[in-house]
């Protein structure tokens, strides 16, 4: 019992960056060492998606922002477990920046196919 109360302690304190690489470690652990978020040049333009899918994780983000909740994500989605949600929330949460201008770069895709 010990161990779990300083574990938890020592999580507490960490940066958001440093809890989103933990529950990386724990989750790639719980997985068979399949990397929770993966980035591949030449797949999905070499955006962070959902480990063992080319799933981007903006695409995620975007669904939520559209109001889908979690257990609707995963109907969606049925090869998605709640650990790559939770990887994929906690990967947009550490890496904003990045997922923003994802997100930006496909809106403008889309658009310049539309116009096509």
């Amino acid at each position: 019992m010990f161990v779990k109360e300083e574990l938890q302690t020592q999580l507490l304190v960490l940066t958001p960056v440093e809890k989103a690489e933990a529950i990386q470690i724990l989750t790639e652990n719980l997985t068979s060492g399949s990397p929770a978020i993966q980035k591949t040049p030449g797949v999905v333009g070499g955006d962070a998606c959902i480990g063992r899918t080319r799933i981007p994780v903006w695409s995620l983000v975007i669904d939520r922002r559209l109001g889908m909740s979690d257990a609707r994500i995963l109907e969606a989605f049925p090869q998605l477990t709640a650990a790559d949600l939770v990887n994929a929330w906690a990967y947009a949460d550490a890496y904003p920046e990045e997922i923003e201008q994802a997100i930006r770069e496909n809106d403008e895709a889309m658009q310049e196919d539309e116009e096509v």
